[in-house]
């Protein structure tokens, strides 16, 4: 297949690098001079890129403050406008700088400050200048700027052992559940700062910003798991069962990360698509003899394990989504679960594995092939795991027939089918980067598709995450090198696009704004060099054309002509079935001439 796509034009790496500011007018004359005409103004603030002229000067006088403030910000004021100017929307940043120097910090000590740091001064500004979310967390917690100058907050990237080790001692710090929820919503609050502050200063790639969200999501479900397992036991005992030596056993829970939780592929503002899963519905709560779970108060009575598990997947529920003074942990998506939206919370293991046999659906196939077990007992999640593996995938016991390919193919087609209809109807079908055209559930169906389809034959080629995937294939020779590096680059670069529109405001959207200016803004918080905005716009549209074109290209030849697919066949034979044959080509008669 040939390669369509023009070069990406070379994107700025803002790592924070001391730079000559580019010769402006002066601005102190605005904070520092009494009538100034207002021409004047203008004409220095338009030069930094700012366009609310009148607001950008409120906001300019209102940081100022009394008269040594307004000296000492007069001192790093061509730097700050310098750094604004380079951002996605320098008029947005004027505004959090003015929030944030009247949130109750000592205001000449960290103008002071960062007279002595221009390093953290423009890092300040690509916060404030590229994403809301992030800003208002340093606004509400302005003491944050010194634990990201601190050595190796930023410059390396945070690791599981890392995070779960800070966030149990700050856990352990209070008694209350309350107080200790309040501590997982403080940590998680801090550390998305951390993981998007490296994502905008391009100091982490995709890969790593996702491995980080999915870490942190699966630190903070499992620590707010043991928090309200430890307060249920101590009103209702341990959750029981017998053994198959009639011996009385602790029932295990956990909680199974799907979708990109579960592929360790998470975005910023995801829902957590989880199941809940137990052991065994059968037992009971048993009482606490010893141990650090006590009874609160009167002992209340036992419960069903079944009661038990359905208690507890909806109190962590709700301790997760919900919304205090400190925010919330995440929002919970169950609909995954058997039965969506109507069905029971938690299930057991054999609840699960009778359902999957008798009702399961081709789209329940595909979700379950990034399923993994993220708080609670591994050991039940890996039951878990194994235990629908044949249902996920397609026979191993005899070859795969090819009408038996042809049918999951055809189901798949389907369900997309559907999407691109909902899409048509909103009008994204170009704009969404997830669901879209030539999106990144174009590239993750034909994935999946292929690993349902040889992944019981070939154990080689399954992967939970998508690039990992990829890169099985190649060595399987289902796809070439190059169509691998062409998914891959289209894969990050969607996903890259996808993380720029959620951090702007913490919201779950995946489709590209209809205004040219947002569209630029855009392409800026991307990386795209900002010192010609309307080129970088045009760059990074026909990046994008480019990359969905690439991947829509490759997902039709699968899926609306599997037969002739190189793809299909090649699936085919590793999965040890000869590809269907060709009906010889009709001799074509040759044309009259006239």
């Amino acid at each position: 297949m040939t390669d369509c796509r023009k070069k990406p034009v070379k994107r700025a790496t803002p790592v924070l690098p001391e730079r000559a500011p580019v010769a402006r007018p002066d601005p102190t004359p605005i904070i520092l001079a009494s009538g100034l005409d207002p021409g004047h103004v203008e004409a220095i603030l338009r030069s930094y890129g700012l366009s609310r002229i009148q607001e950008a000067d409120t906001n300019l006088q209102l940081m100022a403050g009394e008269p040594h403030q307004r000296h000492q910000l007069a001192g790093i004021l061509p730097l700050l406008l310098e750094a604004i100017g380079r951002t996605a929307d320098p008029d947005q940043a004027l505004n959090h700088w003015e929030r944030w120097l009247a949130s109750g910090v000592s205001r000449s000590a960290i103008l002071e400050y960062l007279r002595s740091s221009p390093r953290m001064l423009d890092l300040v500004s690509s916060i404030f200048g590229n994403s809301d979310s992030l800003a208002f967390t340093l606004v509400r917690d302005p003491l944050l700027i010194y634990w990201l100058a601190e050595q190796h907050v930023l410059s390396t990237a945070p690791t599981r052992v890392g995070m779960e080790r800070t966030i149990r001692q700050q856990v352990g710090r209070v008694l209350a559940p309350e107080l200790k929820l309040d501590a997982l919503r403080r940590f998680r609050r801090r550390e998305m700062l951390r993981i998007g502050v490296r994502d905008l200063l391009r100091l982490a790639d995709v890969q790593e910003t996702t491995a980080s969200l999915s870490d942190l999501a699966s630190i903070l479900i499992d620590e707010a798991y043991r928090i309200v397992d430890t307060d249920l036991r101590a009103q209702y005992g341990i959750p029981m069962h017998k053994n198959r030596q009639g011996r009385w056993v602790e029932t295990g829970f956990t909680v199974i990360g799907m979708g990109k939780l579960g592929g360790h592929e998470l975005n910023y503002s995801s829902d957590v698509d989880v199941l809940y899963v137990c052991e065994s519905h059968e037992g009971e709560t048993r009482p606490v003899h010893s141990g650090r779970a006590k009874p609160k108060g009167p002992a209340q009575g036992g419960l069903s394990n079944e009661e038990y598990f359905e208690l507890l997947a909806r109190d962590l529920t709700k301790v997760l989504t919900e919304q205090t003074h400190e925010g919330y942990v995440y929002r919970v998506d169950l609909r995954l679960r058997a039965e969506g939206s109507v069905g029971q919370l938690t299930r057991s293991l054999d609840d699960y594995a009778k359902y999957y046999r008798t009702r399961g659906q081709v789209w329940e196939r595909l979700s379950l092939l990034k399923a993994w077990p993220v708080a609670g007992s591994m050991t039940v999640g890996k039951a878990f795991v194994k235990m629908v593996q044949p249902f996920v995938l397609a026979p191993s016991s005899k070859r795969l027939d090819v009408e038996q390919g042809l049918a999951i193919v055809n189901e798949v087609r389907l369900v997309k089918e559907k999407i691109d209809a909902k899409m048509a109807e909103r009008g994204h079908e170009r704009r969404n980067v997830k669901l879209g055209v030539g999106g990144i559930r174009e590239i993750e169906f034909f994935v999946q598709t292929i690993q349902v389809l040889a992944g019981n034959r070939v154990p080689a080629l399954l992967d939970r995450s998508t690039l990992g995937a990829l890169n099985r294939f190649v060595h399987l020779k289902l796809i070439s090198g190059k169509e691998r590096d062409a998914l891959t680059s289209a894969y990050v670069f969607l996903r890259d696009v996808e993380h720029k529109l959620q951090m702007v405001h913490d919201l779950q959207t995946h489709s590209l704004p209809d205004q040219e200016d947002e569209l630029e803004r855009c392409a800026i918080r991307m990386g795209y060099d900002g010192a010609d905005r309307p080129a970088a716009l045009a760059q990074f549209q026909a990046d994008h054309a480019a990359h969905r074109t690439l991947v829509h290209d490759i997902f039709r030849s699968f899926f609306d002509s599997p037969k002739t697919s190189a793809h299909f066949k090649a699936t085919l034979r590793v999965a040890g079935t000869h590809p269907p044959t060709r009906a010889p080509k009709a001799r074509k008669t040759p044309r009259k001439t006239r």
